[in-house]
């Protein structure tokens, strides 16, 4: 039986040390955000997940959900620990209190959702639609539609939904067929199929407001045709009650390959009831405040199952006994050596432990600039941070879950045959991670669109936001001694990024394959640059704690970070090589030389 311990310490250190809560303390009603504040929350979220939501996991793998006459019934034990979620306050951290939340940062809602992921992904996702949904249309509803959906949605009496993709439109919006006709009476009939809908029927919540895309009549082709509405699976009526079923119906469920806990449902519209969120012809744009926000939370669910998975290969190494040490015994008073001691053991768990740490430490980063971005006072600030995210969302969704699906396999890895049997929950870490880099965006996507789209946002802007403080930070630790190992491979790192970055602005602008051939590769390289400038940090924050009573805490960041360093690091030299090789093995390849033979 797999187990879970919340990493409490680590996210502390990457909260209050290497960032600092003076960050967050600074922005509008940051003033409540105290250690005190932070330690509660990080122990009971924690306590919570270790002892609710951990134990369904397997189970609720195993039963999964149950489709019945139109009906979903989730796993044993489901609909109890959402009623907790709710209760305690961990589904509504980063709400405004004008609707009932807690008003407290987004960055506290990530370090809560990682937890919740790697304890249980597949019921990690109800709340964590919700959450989106709840954003979207906090930001872009009417008065009307807030204060009618807003507040049962914060108290978890409602969840939310997002409903894009059609069996022939996934990727391309543009395509898709579904109709919103005005009904004369200020709302829209909405009839059309949606597929892949997470949690797009569920038994957790006494009503479901489907956020749907769709085209009104007489709209434009394509994607500036679209539009945004607001479909709830009850009507609601105007004192607030539940009317009658709307027209809307879950037609199946998904048989996946993992999540089986989370119901993936395919949702039929016929002439439903239904709310313009926003303005018409404006629905994608809208929708990407949701969509944004639940890449970053994609990025969590990679590194919240890559976390547990790390952690059970952990304590399997120590604990498994096979062969000696090649330096001789270690262990004579046991049958074997525990394959701890071995190298290639050691680099598969150095390995895991790395990645998921320097993912923890970009995730949070991010969170926090989402926060500035919404809450500071200074406009400068809030257009640096707004450009930072913008830039990094999609390296957080594909780099996250990338990493988070290889860690994973790494985990089974260390298990041998141990790892592919069910009893271990090895195989199915490795199935849940899996979806992470399709939905909300395949990785390809995200990295055709920090390519295509970030980079050359407003002539490079998006791209300073970044580049700028890196550059100032080599230039200011160019002689610091605590980096002196460190410095020359990031500057190196750095620009072999700079380079290719112009490289491939410039030959995509005559031939648009260049971009499409390098993106993926940039992506990587770029993430592992954005790492490396945050493990310097981390280790300047460390070297003066190395003989304090954490000693083997901070000492182990250190040596983490030259792992890093040393072995991970390395890898911008072979992603460079391959982005500059450009595009034309790729494209010149023969359609029929691919067979099969």
């Amino acid at each position: 039986m797999p187990s879970y311990k919340a990493p409490i310490r680590d996210i502390s250190f990457v909260l209050k040390e290497l960032y600092g809560l003076e960050v967050l303390q600074k922005l509008k009603g940051g003033s409540e955000i105290t250690d005190d504040l932070i330690d509660a929350i990080l122990t009971e979220v924690g306590r919570f997940c270790e002892n609710v939501l951990f134990p369904l996991n397997q189970t609720g793998d195993k039963e999964g959900c149950r489709y019945e006459n139109g009906e979903v019934r989730t796993p044993k034990g489901f609909k109890e620990a959402y009623n907790s979620i709710v209760e305690s306050g961990w589904a509504s951290l980063s709400c405004e209190t004008e609707w009932g939340g807690q008003g407290l940062p987004h960055t506290l809602n990530t370090v809560a959702e990682e937890m919740i992921c790697a304890a249980n992904i597949a019921f990690g996702l109800y709340p964590g639609l919700t959450r989106g949904a709840y954003a979207l249309l906090s930001r872009h509803g009417s008065e009307e539609l807030k204060k009618k959906f807003l507040p049962n949605m914060v108290k978890g009496k409602w969840s939310g939904t997002m409903c894009l993709t059609e069996a022939h439109c996934g990727t391309d919006l543009g395509m898709l067929r579904t109709k919103a006709v005005p009904d004369g009476a200020g709302a829209y009939k909405i009839s059309g199929t949606k597929i892949f809908i997470s949690s797009g029927e569920h038994d957790l919540t006494e009503n479901i407001l489907h956020f749907v895309i769709a085209r009104a009549e007489g709209a434009p082709a394509g994607i500036k045709g679209i539009s945004l509405f607001l479909v709830p699976k009850f009507i609601v009526k105007g004192d607030g009650s539940l009317g009658e079923r709307n027209n809307v119906q879950c037609a199946s469920i998904e048989h996946k390959m993992g999540i089986k806990g989370s119901a993936t449902a395919v949702m039929n519209f016929d002439g439903a009831e239904g709310y313009l969120v926003g303005e018409l012809n404006e629905g994608v744009n809208k929708m990407f405040t949701m969509m944004n926000l639940e890449r970053l939370s994609v990025g969590n669910q990679g590194q919240g199952v890559a976390d547990i998975a790390y952690q059970n290969a952990l304590s399997y190494a120590k604990e498994r006994l096979q062969g000696r040490a090649l330096t001789g015994v270690k262990f004579p008073d046991k049958a074997a050596d525990p394959i701890i001691v071995h190298p290639d053991v050691r680099r598969m768990l150095l390995t895991m432990k790395t990645y998921i740490e320097s993912n923890r430490m970009l995730a949070l980063w991010v969170a926090m600039e989402v926060d500035k971005s919404e809450r500071s006072e200074d406009p400068e600030v809030r257009q640096i941070a707004d450009d930072l995210v913008h830039l990094m969302t999609p390296i957080v969704k594909a780099f996250l879950t990338d990493v988070g699906f290889d860690m994973t396999n790494i985990a089974l890895q260390v298990f041998g045959g141990h790892g592919y049997i069910q009893e271990h929950g090895m195989e199915q870490f490795v199935r849940d991670s899996r979806i992470t880099q399709i939905y909300e965006g395949t990785n390809g996507i995200q990295a055709l669109d920090l390519m295509g789209r970030k980079m050359p946002a407003h002539f490079g802007r998006y791209l300073r936001a970044f580049f700028h403080p890196v550059q100032q930070f080599i230039e200011g630790h160019q002689n610091t001694p605590e980096l002196a190992e460190f410095m020359p491979l990031l500057a190196k790192a750095f620009g072999r990024l700079q380079q290719v970055t112009a490289t491939i602005a410039q030959k995509g602008m005559s031939n648009p394959n260049e971009i499409g051939a390098a993106a993926t590769d940039y992506l990587h390289l770029f993430a592992h640059v954005a790492v490396a400038y945050l493990w310097a940090r981390a280790v300047l924050v460390a070297m003066p704690k190395v003989n304090s009573t954490e000693s083997a805490f901070y000492q182990g960041k250190i040596d983490t970070a030259r792992f890093f360093y040393q072995k991970l690091l390395p890898k911008t030299s072979s992603l460079f090589a391959s982005i500059m090789a450009g595009s034309e093995t790729l494209m010149k390849f023969k359609d029929e030389s691919f067979g099969p033979f």
